[in-house]
């Protein structure tokens, strides 16, 4: 019996030291790898900025206008903002176990997607026009993107390069709040590159790089095609690839603090103010109506929200409140440099009221959308895409096109074609992509990790120190 012990003791002690050396064998690898890293990033680094240097050439610098140049950049860092407003906004909408892992999210997409935009994703949306597909390679990693402004514009084509960058950064970060709570951290690093590559960048260039969009005359101000509904249609898409939530409609999910929630959609109103009116790309009348009209876009929502709920529930609230809010934002987005401030107001309510509807019955569609992605971001897009097929009138934008109401149904119909064509191209895409992403590193948490909450199984981290 005691040889059987010692035995057992020698076999336990054996295995105890295996691991440690295969720890330390482990840690090793991660200090090589780290180092082969840093060197080959500094050794490229330095070969990329010596060969790019003559590329960001000063260039004629007197078609800058130094007012259009301090308001752009006010307006960029704006964009920027709504990025982690945004991990604030659904940081407070989902259960106190995942709200870290819901912020990092977002606020990881900052980081990723600006390196990508430097790289080639700027290119991709922006170079010179491929087959009305796809841009060229002309602008990788900003070669040929100077200080001097494009032709047409009075600011550096740098600061129109960053400013789209904040578009960039913000698109895939609205597609977090429909898998909330259950997504693989290191899976959603796989999806945000490959979506940013091969979804938002095809799609950008199709609107505002020269694309196939844009030579129909399908318009889009400031991004109901672009951002609201190729994330709507994406957030479709992951919703049927990764099910539903454990216990989801067996158990309350009540959002964990909504004042999180209103501080986050505050920042995201103020933002939305440079997302709209910063893309006029200057500061004249025409940023001036963009920005009348997002108020106006985003009081009317609201207030028709929070009447239709009164009217069906007899109870106005805070968290409707707040999504009538973003719904008349999201809808007067596409329309806000094209339309009058009384069409703005129509926008407003029917957006309002239409997502309301839509995220009140989404039960019957038998998906979890989370935080409402599909509801009110991609529903709010196709309606204020469709409106300014509508209301859109060449009195306010002498290069948009007049709508439906002003008798002519060129721009409706162009509205239509380019909202059915950006569904159908982020919704197919985006399962294409969440389909390799499976293959390669699997989509969803494990059922004790979803349990735990992503906070610990992804992060290691706890949001709270006291209960709340």
């Amino acid at each position: 019996m005691t040889q059987q012990t010692e035995t057992e003791a020698q076999i336990a002690l054996s295995k105890i030291k295996n691991e440690k050396q295969d720890k330390k064998k482990l840690r090793i690898k991660k200090v090589l790898i780290f180092s082969a890293i840093l060197l080959l990033t500094l050794g490229s680094g330095s070969i990329g900025a010596v060969k790019t240097t003559n590329f960001i050439s000063l260039g004629d610098l007197s078609a800058v206008n130094t007012g259009d140049t301090a308001f752009m950049i006010i307006s960029t860092i704006l964009v920027m903002l709504m990025t982690p407003a945004l991990a604030l906004f659904y940081g407070g909408m989902v259960r106190k176990k995942n709200v870290l892992g819901t912020i990092m999210q977002s606020f990881t997409a900052l980081g990723i997607v600006s390196v990508i935009w430097f790289l080639y994703g700027y290119s991709l949306a922006f170079g010179n026009d491929i087959y009305n597909l796809i841009g060229n390679f002309d602008f990788v990693m900003m070669k040929n993107v100077g200080l001097a402004p494009n032709e047409g514009s009075s600011i550096p084509h740098q600061l129109f390069f960053i400013f789209q960058m904040m578009f960039a950064c913000l698109t895939p970060a609205l597609i977090t709040g429909a898998f909330a709570e259950r997504f693989k951290f290191k899976s959603y690093l796989l999806f945000l590159v490959l979506w940013v590559t091969f979804i938002y960048c095809p799609l950008a260039h199709w609107v505002w790089g020269g694309g196939w969009i844009s030579k129909i005359g399908g318009i889009d101000f400031a991004g109901g095609l672009v951002v609201h509904i190729a994330s709507g249609a994406a957030a479709l898409a992951c919703c049927i690839m990764l099910g539903a939530r454990k216990g989801y409609k067996k158990e309350t999910m009540p959002p964990h603090n909504l004042t999180l929630t209103f501080i986050g959609l505050m920042f995201l109103w103020v933002g939305w103010f440079g997302f709209n009116a910063g893309s006029a790309l200057c500061a004249g009348t025409l940023s001036v109506t963009a920005f009348i009209n997002t108020q106006l876009g985003a009081a009317s929502g609201l207030l028709a929200w929070i009447g239709v709920e009164y009217l069906h529930r007899g109870k106005p609230t805070v968290l409707g409140a707040m999504s009538g809010t973003l719904a008349g934002l999201v809808g007067i987005t596409p329309a806000c440099g094209f339309v009058t401030p009384v069409s703005s107001i129509v926008i407003g309510i029917i957006t309002g009221m239409i997502c309301y509807i839509l995220t009140t019955f989404k039960g019957v569609f038998k998906y979890d959308d989370s935080l409402d992605v599909i509801g009110i971001h991609g529903t709010g897009g196709i309606a204020g895409s469709i409106l300014t097929g509508i209301f859109a009138t060449v009195l306010i934008n002498p290069e948009g096109a007049d709508g439906l109401l002003y008798g002519s149904l060129k721009l409706f119909n162009a509205q239509i074609i380019s909202t059915l064509a950006s569904i159908a191209f982020a919704f197919f895409g985006t399962l294409l992509i969440l389909c390799i992403t499976d293959k390669i590193s699997g989509l969803r948490v494990s059922e004790f990790e979803e349990m735990q909450g992503l906070d610990i199984s992804q992060h290691g981290e706890n949001a709270y120190r006291l209960q709340i």
